[in-house]
């Protein structure tokens, strides 16, 4: 069995989504499966070997021109085409870029969900050929609803098996314009037609998406993320060296908690740093690190937090690693007693929890999202009432101020990263699931033939 895995680059920034989708189709090939994983927008940016080809389609460049000038969707020339589709140029753009709000997209992203009817009819064509003469997949995976416009262009063309993966895609739909939100939902439903099945990354998630977006919760799979903990702890060894000549002093009596993610207001960083500010208050000896890409149009919001813990009087409390390397990152986990990321969103993935799990470290986590799941099934830590800083600094001072517990939600959190939430799991369910569909494909009629798995959106 072939399959094709087409994910979206996020431009200069490491995401969650990214790094998942590396780490599953790295571990797929170390079984020796057959799996591309093929890059869209811009190459993949991930703290681990990447895996992806080199070769990218729906160049971020192309498509935003194709949106903006009729000239580059009808006359283009192929010599154009391919320069504006090189890794190069692509990443040094991709340094300049200022962000990708969903409210500034509203016209592009209609555009991308028409796929052969839109502005990029060009990209769903160019793609579709390049699988159909070089690879020949009995089944496409994509990573993201958003760009399901090729979806009946690959049912058509290649007559395979098409899976969506939904794993955040809510997130950038709630900040387009109400007007742009519904056209694109009306959109992915007529797409979804020809999709088999879709992937989740929690049962919360699969829930929330069949009734946010009118799917067929039946045919929505749920396999829980996973990371790979044999890179981690070759990290971890080399990050123990360092901490023991480089490393915090442990004997300050200080207690370190860490937030390990994109410095955004979505993330919730304001709310750990409301909550650090009431330990501060109350004479907790805490300090705060933080580690994660900041993007130019989040750097007010930090500057905000930044002012906030000066007046509060705390901020030789407070140390910013910035975007850190995978090294970098596995070091920083390892010197903390606590990681909490309280997001205002509901959190689907969460990787960061587990692995915060791997280096041995519990966390306290809002009650929403993929959270609750994955403390669940853990026990590596606690959830507590979301947008709480007070519930927040409550929860965080309880597992500070008792080591056992501390200890032993730690190890709990790196046991099930060890006998669950690791990515050879998560590969094998992944093509169990992706060869059922295959071998059904004979007996089981095309879902766009019949629109009786589709219901009305709420």
């Amino acid at each position: 069995m072939r399959v094709g895995y087409i994910t979206a680059g996020a431009a200069g920034m490491i995401c969650g989504s990214c790094l998942k989708d590396n780490a599953l189709v790295s571990a797929l090939r170390q079984q020796g499966r057959d799996c591309l994983l093929i890059p869209t927008y811009t190459p993949l940016r991930t703290d681990e070997p990447e895996v992806s080809t080199s070769r990218i389609f729906y160049s971020g460049i192309s498509v935003y021109l194709e949106q903006k000038n009729a000239w580059f969707r009808r006359s283009m020339p192929s010599w154009l085409e391919r320069w504006l589709s090189s890794p190069g140029l692509l990443r040094c753009v991709s340094r300049f870029a200022v962000g990708t709000r969903a409210e500034e997209l509203g016209d592009l992203t209609l555009s991308m969900l028409r796929g052969l009817e839109g502005y990029q009819a060009r990209e769903v064509e160019r793609l579709v050929t390049w699988l159909e003469r070089e690879y020949r997949p009995n089944l496409v995976c994509l990573s993201n609803i958003l760009i399901s416009g090729m979806v009946p262009a690959l049912k058509s063309r290649l007559s395979c098996r098409v899976v969506v993966t939904l794993q955040g895609d809510d997130i950038f739909l709630d900040h387009l314009p109400a007007s742009f939100r519904q056209a694109a939902i009306e959109l992915i439903q007529r797409n979804a037609r020809y999709v088999d099945a879709y992937i989740v990354p929690c049962q919360y998630y699969a829930d929330y998406m069949a009734d946010y977006l009118g799917l067929p919760r039946e045919r929505m799979r749920v396999i829980y993320p996973g990371i790979n903990l044999h890179s981690f702890d070759e990290a971890r060894s080399t990050a123990t060296l360092i901490s023991n000549s480089t490393g915090r002093d442990c004997s300050s009596g200080t207690y370190v908690i860490g937030y390990l993610a994109r410095i955004c207001p979505e993330k919730g960083l304001h709310v750990l740093v409301e909550a650090v500010s009431q330990l501060v208050r109350r004479g907790v000896p805490v300090r705060l690190e933080v580690a994660g890409y900041l993007g130019a149009q989040d750097r007010g919001y930090y500057e905000e937090q930044r002012r906030r813990i000066a007046q509060e009087g705390w901020s030789q409390r407070f140390r910013s690693w910035g975007e850190v390397s995978y090294q970098e990152k596995v070091r920083f986990l390892s010197g903390l007693d606590v990681l909490s990321v309280p997001t205002v969103y509901r959190e689907p993935k969460g990787l960061y929890v587990l692995e915060a799990w791997a280096a041995g470290v519990p966390v306290v986590q809002p009650q929403h999202g993929s959270f609750p799941e994955l403390v669940t099934r853990s026990g590596g830590g606690v959830c507590v009432a979301p947008h709480q800083p007070l519930a927040l600094a409550d929860a965080l001072e309880a597992m500070l101020r008792d080591p056992i517990r501390r200890q032993q939600a730690g190890l709990q959190g790196r046991r099930a990263v060890e006998t669950f939430f690791h990515h050879q799991r998560m590969a094998e369910e992944t093509w169990q699931m992706w060869e059922e569909l295959v071998a059904d494909s004979a007996s089981c009629p095309d879902p766009a033939v019949s629109q009786d798995g589709m219901r009305q959106s709420h």
